[in-house]
C-alpha cells in the first residue's frame, strides 16, 4: 500500500454521492454536515455534478469519481451516505485515474466496493466518515467520531482503538427539520468480545458485509488467496439487519473459499440492531447482537481455530464511530486485550 498524503486545514476536499444522492432529497441535513466540515475541521468542501442529483446514473456518478481525483486542487473525499449498487459500475472505472492520483477516501456501507477497487490499486482508504451519518449528526458530532475523524484527516501513527462508554443505533427522521437540533439517545456500550489464542498483525480489508456478499454474487475481484494471509479482515453489517443465519452463510462462504483459513485475524463492528421499519427493545437489540457474534465465531472456528477475534468495535453503522484505516495496518494484542490502528 502506498502511504497518503495527510490533508491540511484550508485544504479542498470532494464531497459525492457514489451511491444514492441523499443531498438532493434531505438538503437541510447536507448543509448541517458541510458546515461542521468547515467548522469544526476547517476544511472546503467542493460539491460536484452529480453530488444532489438523486437519479443520477452509474455513468454520471463515475465521471465525478473520475474527475475528483484526477483534479489536483482535490486532496481528499468524502462520500455523502451510501446505498446499494456500486456493485453495478465501481468495477469499470479506469485503473489509471486513481493510480496516477491517489487521495484519501471516506465513506462506509455500499462504499466498500470502492475501498476494494482503491485497495486493488494499492490505495489505502477510511471505512467511515460519512457527510450525512457522522458530520450531519443531529445535535452536535459525537467527540468520540471527531477525535478519530482528525487522526484519519491530519495525523500520523499508530493509535490505540478504545471502546467508546455509550453507543446509539436508533436514528432521527431526517424529514423532520427540527430533529437536527435534537440529540439521540445514548445506551450503555459492551466493551470489546475477544476470542483466540495468539496475537496477530496485518492490514485491513473488508467492509459491510451485505457487500462483501453482494461482491462474492458477482464475481468482483477480491484480494487474492496469497494476499489474505496478510489481511486483517473486518466486517459489519447495515440497517437491513440481517438474521445471524444470513451472516453465518455469508461467513461460510468465506471459509469455502479459503479465505478465513488464511486471514490473520478478524475485527467486527458493533451490530445495528434498530431501524425505522425494524424497530426493537433494548433487550431485542441485546439478543440479535449476540446471536451475531455467536454465528461470527462458530463459522470462524470451523475454518480457523487459532487467529484472534474481537467483536462489537465502533466502526460501521452505529455511532460514535471510528473511520478505520482500510489497507493500514491493525495489531492485535491477546495478552493486553487491546487493538491499535496506524491511521
Amino acid at each position: 500500500m502506498i502511504k497518503l498524503k495527510k490533508l491540511q486545514k484550508g485544504d479542498r476536499i470532494a464531497i459525492l454521492s457514489p451511491s444514492f444522492g441523499a443531498p438532493g432529497v434531505w438538503p437541510h441535513v447536507y448543509e448541517l454536515g458541510l458546515e461542521r466540515l468547515k467548522n469544526i475541521f476547517e476544511l472546503e468542501p467542493v460539491e460536484f455534478k452529480t453530488t444532489r442529483m438523486i437519479n443520477a446514473s452509474t455513468e454520471e456518478r463515475a465521471r465525478d469519481l473520475i474527475k475528483a481525483f484526477k483534479d489536483p486542487k482535490i486532496k481528499g473525499v468524502i462520500s455523502s451516505i451510501g446505498g446499494n449498487d456500486q456493485v453495478t459500475y465501481i468495477k469499470k472505472l479506469p485503473i489509471k485515474s486513481f493510480v496516477n492520483n491517489p487521495k484519501p477516501f471516506f465513506g462506509f456501507s455500499d462504499n466498500t466496493h470502492f475501498a476494494n477497487f482503491l485497495w486493488q490499486q494499492g490505495i489505502p482508504s477510511y471505512y467511515g466518515g460519512g457527510l450525512f451519518t457522522q458530520l450531519a449528526m443531529q445535535g452536535e458530532m459525537d467527540e468520540y467520531t471527531i477525535e478519530h475523524l482528525k487522526y484519519a484527516f491530519f495525523e500520523h501513527g499508530e493509535k490505540e482503538i478504545i471502546s467508546s462508554p455509550k453507543y446509539n443505533d436508533i436514528g432521527l427522521n431526517w424529514d423532520n427539520k427540527k430533529t437536527l437540533k435534537q440529540h439521540r439517545i445514548y445506551e450503555k456500550n459492551d466493551n470489546f468480545f475477544w476470542n483466540g489464542k495468539k496475537s496477530a498483525e496485518g492490514i485491513t480489508w473488508g467492509g459491510c458485509l451485505e457487500s462483501i456478499d453482494d461482491m462474492l454474487r458477482n464475481n468482483t475481484k477480491l484480494p487474492t488467496l496469497k494476499e489474505f494471509e496478510n489481511i486483517i479482515l473486518m466486517t459489519e453489517t447495515s440497517e437491513e439487519i440481517p438474521t445471524s443465519d444470513y451472516v453465518f452463510r455469508v461467513y461460510r462462504a468465506l471459509g469455502e473459499l479459503g479465505i478465513l483459513a488464511r486471514i490473520k485475524g478478524l475485527i467486527v463492528g458493533r451490530p445495528k440492531a434498530w431501524e425505522f421499519d425494524k424497530t426493537a427493545t433494548q433487550n431485542e437489540k441485546s439478543l440479535y447482537r449476540k446471536e451475531q457474534r455467536n454465528a461470527i465465531l462458530k463459522v470462524v472456528r470451523m475454518y480457523n481455530s487459532t487467529i484472534p477475534v474481537v467483536q462489537n468495535l465502533d466502526f460501521g453503522h452505529t455511532d460514535p464511530q471510528i473511520s478505520m484505516p482500510y489497507g493500514n495496518k491493525v495489531r492485535i494484542d491477546i495478552s493486553s486485550q487491546k487493538v491499535f490502528a496506524t491511521f
